[in-house]
């Protein structure tokens, strides 16, 4: 079943350091996997995300405000 993961973010730094994070992650569990980047700020706010980086893994807010390492990332696309 393909992983439908979204990164929630304008494109800061952070933001583009968890969308390398969240690719090796799904790369290392060989996963199928969709990755969307949500850069538009009232498309964010409709998740009810006040802060970025963001990362909602199959519609599920799983981490907002930071960079969790990789194997937090593994948890939570697994």
């Amino acid at each position: 079943m393909k992983k439908e993961i979204k990164i929630l973010g304008t494109g800061c730094p952070k933001c583009i350091k968890l969308a390398e994070l969240v690719e090796q992650a799904a790369i290392e569990l060989g996963i199928e996997y969709e990755l969307e980047k949500v850069t538009n700020i009232n498309d964010i706010i409709s998740y009810g995300v006040m802060l970025t980086p963001a990362l909602v893994v199959d519609g599920d807010i799983k981490v907002a405000g930071s960079v969790p390492s990789i194997d937090q990332i593994i948890d939570y696309i697994q």
